[in-house]
């Protein structure tokens, strides 16, 4: 404090000093004011040398009084920091001393603490030591009336764990205040130590510095007079003795010709300064009058101008705009110091050139894009919009597409109808009065459109409101898109393979009017976008044809039956074609099959070859083969049809193709069922549960390599639903096959007491959430079983005598039944099929007799396998006839076989007239 104020009364006299200088006051004499400028003239220096003297000396007393405030400065920084590390360690000290956290803790912390601060006071010189508690209470203070108040000041930096430090000007001057926390052995802040100490204890050098400084000032001067002796003496050298007139000769034609030049010629400094510049470089610029000496960047150039100017690096021709100027800019380094020197030529003829590239490379950038971006899906819908977000807004305002109707439809377009739907519009703004989307159009044939349509070129109306034909069409909407600022349209037809599939209107409003030049890029990219429409529409046909071949191969509705009541559901895939089939096919006896396969892959091969394994099933059901027979027989069938294509060259095969085939019959309720390859069934009680019968799995068809196929057989009680799938109901690429069978185990358990039909909508709704990626089928099959009423069988003897007494039986069952209208055709019937069977076959011989809802079958087993063969007889034979008349009075017949022989089974109708006229039979040539 004591150097400072010895400082301040020197500052005081400079300042009563500098107060007393000023003007001398004015002499009313003129001759005054001449001696006056003669004396102040003389004391001039002349010379460049002088000058530099002169300036030197300036600088060298500007650098003394400069080193001099600085070393006030840094004694008065290094004051400070040198009190702060004191009392910072004083702090520090006193904190971690031993017994200090003690004594911070006893009862009576101010007796414990208040004469050890003092202590440390006074011999390490620091103004102040106070101790304070957690919550800011002076435990020690020099003043003994400080000691137990509050200080309001916040220390949680200190209690964190962090030392503390405060400058501050106090009453002795300016002072740093250190403050520590104190810590018990648990780490707690039991207390904090403060420390003050001011700067004014801390010596100051500057005394001895003062000499040395002014030393070096002397020795500066006189090196200082040396050099200008020397840079005098050089000058001349340099100059070839030029004297100042000369050099100012010299000059001036410089100027003159640099001013006279009309080419623009700028001169900078190595900081981008502007040192230079003539006429013609301000003219071409817009430089404003005071430009020199200002930054480039600062002049309203464009920032590239301004960044190349400003660089200093060498540029040959680079053309920039300025204004409405195209200039040509060439610059060079010059010096060693980095200035360069720029030259600017008037390039504006070249601008339209330039425009002309820019124009032609945005119309290629235009056709590259569309390349790229239209096209991207098989939809025609979305090829259209892809059109139309390529051409807006860098190509038009607006863009309309409309498409014939057959086209859209996947159809060929015939030409026939000139109808067409607009299915895709763009614009910069949505509310222009143009015909909305889904608007059928047919135009007029002298609106520009049609004309377009007809010769297949584009046709460009530069002036809407001037076009009658396009007027025309529909005066009041043409004056609301005039009013609207709709002001030139270029419409282009869009063809493919030579047929007109739509046309393409790209309109104007904000943009220049279309000129004849836009007709070029406008049939590019009507030509583009028509080749992936063409190929969206023959793709939709082409996914038409398939899907309407997978559905007619499909069942359509499925047949009412006694045994079953049935429900099913088909999902196409993602792809929208798949071998997924299921089928209900009734058997003889009131059995029924049920069948679900899935054939691999998707599209058109597998929806054929569905159909034909189909058809197969349903020529193999005829001959009413078991399920496990039936399955190696699809299996041969698949292998045949995979060995055909391999010697055509087809590389897409069907081994991998699942079935499974089970056959229900409501006489006993026992279901066998079969599966190659195929998920097995769920199984749904009556009374809810669900559980998935053990079927034995063969490998799928074309797999089989002649592998037995084995069979499982369910007694199915009333009720009781049968669930048969495919395995896209159950399988999915996020989650396993038995996650998927839980999920199905629990959508059928909650569907307890529903139909069939109820059931398939609630299993696709648990399951399908969103579409699958594979084909799926369900079918639901709720079991009946037929009244033991319905069903009389006899046991036949091995005798011809016995045949008149079962079909005496058996007419006697039909009048119970309410049949007696069928008796003579049944007893007939029953007489041939029983009598054959007593005649070629042997025992054990059994009739049976089922009424069903609208069918009475006779069924005659034995114990051969030996098949009858229906022939007509001649004239001249005497028997071969039986077996015809029974095919004739039945609906239908056959033969099926079991393990212990067959059963030659006849059914007949019961509805109105079914008996018939069996009189013609019996009175024909036979």
């Amino acid at each position: 404090m004591g150097k400072l104020g010895r400082f301040a009364p020197a500052s005081r006299r400079d300042d009563r000093t500098l107060s007393k200088t000023g003007p001398p006051e004015a002499d009313p004499e003129a001759g005054h004011h001449s001696a006056g400028r003669r004396l102040l003239s003389s004391l001039k220096p002349r010379s460049v040398a002088g000058q530099v003297f002169l300036l030197q000396l300036v600088v060298v007393l500007l650098l003394i009084a400069t080193a001099v405030v600085v070393l006030v400065i840094q004694d008065r920084n290094r004051a400070i920091q040198e009190a702060g590390d004191r009392s910072l360690v004083a702090a520090e000290s006193f904190a971690n001393a031993p017994g200090t956290a003690q004594a911070m803790q006893s009862d009576d912390p101010t007796a414990a603490l208040q004469p050890a601060a003092e202590a440390v006071r006074k011999k390490t010189g620091v103004d102040y030591v106070v101790a304070l508690s957690p919550y800011g209470f002076r435990w020690t203070h020099p003043d003994p009336d400080q000691i137990g108040k509050h200080v309001s000041t916040s220390y949680g930096e200190a209690l964190g764990g962090e030392p503390h430090q405060t400058t501050f000007d106090s009453s002795l001057g300016m002072a740093v205040d250190s403050t520590v926390a104190v810590f018990d052995k648990k780490g707690t802040a039991v207390g904090l130590v403060t420390v003050g100490v001011t700067a004014d204890k801390v010596t100051s050098v500057v005394q001895n510095q003062l000499p040395v400084i002014f030393a070096a000032g002397g020795v500066a001067l006189l090196l200082a007079a040396g050099g200008s002796a020397l840079v005098s003496g050089r000058l001349r050298r340099q100059t070839r003795g030029l004297g100042p007139v000369e050099m100012t000769r010299m000059y001036e034609h410089h100027d003159a010709v640099l001013h006279a030049v009309r080419e623009g010629v700028i001169i900078l400094a190595g900081d981008g300064r502007l040192l230079l510049v003539n006429d013609e470089a301000r003219r071409l610029l817009a430089l404003p009058p005071e430009a020199e000496g200002r930054p480039v960047t600062e002049l309203g150039l464009s920032p590239a101008l301004a960044g190349l100017l400003g660089s200093g690096r060498a540029a040959t021709d680079e053309v920039f705009l300025a204004g409405d100027i195209l200039l040509a800019v060439n610059v060079r380094p010059v010096g060693p110091e980095g200035g360069s020197v720029a030259t600017l030529r008037d390039t504006t003829e070249l601008r339209a050139l330039a425009g002309r590239a820019d124009v032609a490379g945005g119309r290629l950038q235009l056709l590259y894009e569309a390349s790229t971006r239209i096209g991207t899906t098989l939809d025609m819908k979305r090829t259209a919009e892809e059109l139309t977000e390529v051409a807006v807004p860098r190509f038009a305002d607006f863009a309309t597409i409309e498409l014939v109707e057959p086209v859209l439809r996947g159809g060929e377009p015939t030409g026939a109808s000139g109808d067409m739907r607009r299915v895709a519009a763009a614009g910069i703004r949505d509310d222009v009065p143009l015909y909305p989307v889904g608007t059928r159009m047919r135009y007029a044939p002298d609106n520009p459109v049609a004309l377009g349509m007809t010769t297949g070129r584009p046709v460009l109306v530069t002036h809407l409101a001037t076009a009658d034909g396009w007027r025309a069409q529909n005066p009041e909407r043409a004056r609301k898109v005039i009013e609207y600022g709709v002001h030139s349209m270029i419409s282009a037809p869009l063809r493919a393979r030579g047929q007109l599939l739509g046309v393409v209107a790209f309109w104007r409003a904000e943009q220049d009017p279309f000129e004849p030049d836009d007709l070029s890029p406008a049939e590019e990219l009507a030509a583009r976008a028509a080749v992936c429409i063409d190929n969206a529409r023959r793709y939709t046909r082409e996914h038409t044809t398939a899907v309407t071949l997978q559905r007619s191969l499909l069942p359509g509705a499925l047949p009412e039956l006694s045994a079953l009541e049935v429900g099913h559901r088909y999902l196409p895939a993602q792809a929208g074609v798949g071998g997924d089939w299921y089928d209900v096919i009734p058997l003889p006896g009131a059995r029924v099959a049920l069948v679900v396969g899935d054939v691999v892959g998707h599209g058109l091969h597998a929806a054929a070859t569905m159909g034909r394994l189909r058809t197969a099933v349903h020529n193999f059901a005829a001959l009413d083969l078991p399920p496990d027979e039936l399955l190696m027989h699809l299996d041969e069938l698949i292998t045949r049809i995979d060995q055909d294509a391999a010697a055509e060259g087809n590389t897409e095969a069907v081994t991998g193709a699942t079935c499974l085939y089970a056959v229900y019959d409501p006489v006993s309720g026992w279901c066998v069922l079969a599966r190659a390859g195929h998920p097995g069934p769920a199984l749904v009680s009556p009374d809810g549960s669900v559980t998935f019968p053990d079927v034995p799995v063969a490998p799928p068809l074309g797999a089989g390599g002649g592998l037995p196929v084995e069979t499982a057989e369910l007694r199915l009680a009333a009720d009781s639903r049968l669930v048969l799938y495919t395995d896209g109901l159950v399988e999915a690429r996020d989650r396993d096959i038995d996650v998927g069978l839980g999920m199905l185990s629990e959508a059928l358990a909650a569907t307890d007491g529903a139909t069939p039909d109820e059931t398939c909508r609630a299993v696709f709704d648990a399951m399908l959430r969103t579409r699958s990626i594979d084909d799926v089928a369900l079918l639901v099959a709720r079991t009946r079983l037929l009244d033991p009423a319905q069903v009389e069988e006899w046991e036949v003897p091995d005798d011809p005598a016995a045949v008149p007494r079962v079909r005496a039986e058996a007419t006697r069952k039909l009048e119970s039944w309410g049949l007696g209208e069928t008796a003579f055709t049944t007893e007939l019937i029953v007489s041939e099929l029983v009598t054959n069977a007593v005649r070629y076959g042997r025992g054990p011989i059994r009739l049976r007799l089922l009424r069903d809802r609208d069918s009475l079958i006779c069924e005659v087993g034995d114990g051969t396998s030996t098949s009858p063969h229906l022939r007509r007889a001649t004239l001249t034979d005497e028997g071969g006839r039986g077996l015809f008349l029974v095919a004739q009075m039945s609906r239908r017949w056959g033969t099926r076989y079991t393990d212990r022989g067959k059963i030659i089974w006849a059914e007949q109708a019961l509805d109105a007239g079914a008996a018939g006229d069996v009189s013609g039979l019996l009175t024909a040539d036979l």
